[in-house]
């Protein structure tokens, strides 16, 4: 195969490597002009049309057609005073072979034809006993414009493979970009959802045996202290174990999937109301007829488990949650009310509590609206397809 590297047409790199690849080809076409007998030897007047025929090769990739015609420009008349034939044939098959090979098969179409035209028209006014000799420069002409087409298709299609390849290599680390952002974003929700819960309970409970401690030292209750302290000694070991869960997963080699573990549920919604009581809080649990699949079921859990969190952290004292849960149709709803007070301090921020809780019902295909209550309180409400659009994230 004829070189044809794939240095940038008009690059100093492209004129360098034409350059060097020009003077090799002129060396050799040299040499077959002194050591092949096939026509006259050369003078000066045919060195220098034959040497004159490679500088032109030197923008052979960027000016491929004015190349060709002034390479035939130097060759022809080379050819006409009968010096060595073979000498001039290596630099006329180059400048062939990069038109084919830079260019549509259109055009070497048309190239082929109008060279093998030219060759033949004149040939056959000067020797028109030698047909056989013009049907072998028309055959190989017409071999090096094709082996030209070939290598250009050749490297398109090698191309578009190379392309198609990295763009699947791309899709494939965009989309392990967004598993890790995914896996990432569902631990933190996780970790906030644990965390807050069981700190907020843990604050509550620690207020009440402080008020205890403090209500009235001489007549101390040690029965009201001893089970305040128990409660928060079980809401941390409870922490502790749910956070050891979740830390696991970032420990774990298989996927995300593997590593979760089971996922909390509709049934364990009981124990989410009784830590709530532990801070004094009247929680009334509601579930009516409610089965939902896991993803919507975790869903559900987070949801009332946010909406528990943030009651007891703003509602204040003598505070009454209602948290319903039940099905109608193809969908789950989920309803937390409390009659506490709202948050009024202006320099109050709001936190990730509601996002997680939105994010919770969109990653399930589900709806969730929260706000305050006309009559005082707040309200958490969720709508939760039982066919989940998407796994819980």
């Amino acid at each position: 195969m004829l070189p044809f590297t794939g240095a940038v047409p008009g690059t100093s790199r492209a004129l360098r490597d034409d350059a060097v690849f020009a003077a090799g080809l002129a060396v050799l076409s040299a040499l077959l002009a002194v050591f092949v007998v096939d026509g006259r030897r050369p003078d000066a007047l045919g060195w220098a049309l034959l040497l004159g025929a490679h500088l032109p090769l030197v923008w052979r990739r960027s000016r491929p057609v004015p190349v060709l015609l002034a390479v035939v420009a130097c060759i022809a008349p080379y050819h006409a005073v009968d010096y060595t034939h073979v000498a001039a044939v290596p630099v006329g098959m180059v400048a062939l072979y990069t038109v084919a090979v830079s260019g549509r098969p259109r055009r070497a179409l048309i190239t082929g034809t109008l060279v093998v035209g030219v060759t033949m028209s004149v040939n056959a006014s000067v020797a028109p006993h030698q047909v056989a000799e013009v049907l072998r420069i028309a055959g190989w002409i017409v071999a090096v414009l094709l082996l030209g087409v070939y290598v250009r298709i050749h490297r398109q299609y090698v191309t578009s493979v190379l392309e198609r390849a990295e763009r699947a290599e791309r899709t494939r680390e965009e989309e392990a970009r967004r598993r890790v952002a995914e896996e990432r974003l569902r631990v933190a929700r996780d970790l906030h959802d644990l965390l807050a819960h069981s700190i907020t309970l843990v604050g509550v409970q620690t207020s009440v045996a402080a008020h205890v401690l403090a209500a009235d030292p001489e007549r101390l209750d040690r029965a009201a202290v001893a089970k305040a302290l128990d409660d928060i000694a079980d809401t941390c070991r409870s922490a502790r174990g749910e956070l050891r869960a979740t830390l696991e997963v970032l420990r774990e080699t298989g996927t995300a999937e593997e590593s979760r573990g089971p996922l909390p549920g509709l049934d364990g919604l009981a124990d989410l109301a009784e830590a709530a009581r532990t801070s004094g809080a009247e929680v009334d649990l509601a579930v009516r007829e409610a089965d939902a699949p896991p993803a919507v079921g975790a869903a559900a859990y987070r949801i009332v488990q946010e909406a528990l969190t943030n009651a007891v952290r703003h509602g204040g004292p003598g505070l009454t949650i209602r948290v319903g849960i039940r099905t109608e149709g193809a969908e789950l709803r989920v309803t937390v009310e409390d009659d506490g007070r709202t948050p009024d301090d202006p320099a109050h921020t709001p936190g990730f509590g509601l996002v997680g809780m939105r994010e919770r019902a969109r990653s399930v295909g589900g709806t969730l609206e929260a706000g305050p209550r006309s009559e005082g309180g707040f309200m958490v409400s969720a709508v939760l397809p039982l066919v989940p659009v998407g796994g819980l994230r």
